[in-house]
């Protein structure tokens, strides 16, 4: 079965493209576009895609709050953020928000679809420089108490990892492991430290040092 994608994009043409990138992959589907945040939250609790390709700056309400409303009605669902702007502080918005992934929108074509394809398989695809900005982001906030001691020594690897922004595969292939055990792994870490994202569990990482 194909991976279901929806678009939430203000310029036609670049949905359009978007669209039509996604049909093109063989085993991605696009079933749904949308001009505006308010259009994608009448339509696609109706639709249920599996990811949302979701641009930030929309008319009227911007993507991260539609994301932040959206992910309420579609908790199964995934959203990657799309967008010119690589301001860390939008990039933390979107993540809190709900935000899996987050791209350029001048990424290659290539990388959207592996994008698309990693955060269906429970990874947080992101750009290298995206990466370096959320660690440097968090390496500046206050530190704090982390329960990071209660990891093993493979969960510790595998979230020193994390923080470096690779990916599920890319921590599979460096550790010599399986990419289900790199799942479990990360399963682990998130009930460990009580957490529910990537985002908190890097947090929680870089400031216990």
């Amino acid at each position: 079965m194909p991976i279901t994608v929806a678009i939430v994009e203000d310029d036609a043409r670049t949905c359009e493209g978007f669209a039509h990138l996604v049909d093109s992959s063989g085993d991605c589907r696009c079933v749904s576009q949308h001009g505006s945040a308010e259009q994608a939250i009448d339509e696609l609790p109706k639709i249920t895609p599996e990811v949302v390709l979701m641009d930030i700056n929309l008319p009227g309400m911007n993507g991260v709050a539609a994301v932040q409303r959206l992910k309420e009605l579609l908790p199964r669902t995934q959203f990657v953020m799309l967008t010119v702007y690589e301001d860390s502080d939008l990039i933390f918005s979107a993540l809190k928000a709900g935000a899996t992934g987050y791209l350029l929108k001048r990424s290659a074509p290539t990388d959207l679809i592996a994008a698309i394809r990693e955060v269906h398989r429970g990874g947080s695809p992101m750009t290298s420089q995206i990466a370096r900005k959320i660690v440097q982001s968090f390496q500046q906030r206050p530190t704090g108490i982390a329960e990071t001691h209660k990891l093993t020594a493979r969960e510790a690897e595998v979230l020193d990892y994390l923080a470096q922004g690779y990916l599920y595969k890319e921590i599979a292939d460096a550790l010599k492991i399986s990419y289900t055990t790199v799942n479990t792994h990360i399963r682990h870490i998130y009930e460990k430290l009580h957490v529910t994202s990537r985002t908190e569990a890097v947090s929680k990482h870089l400031r216990a040092g």
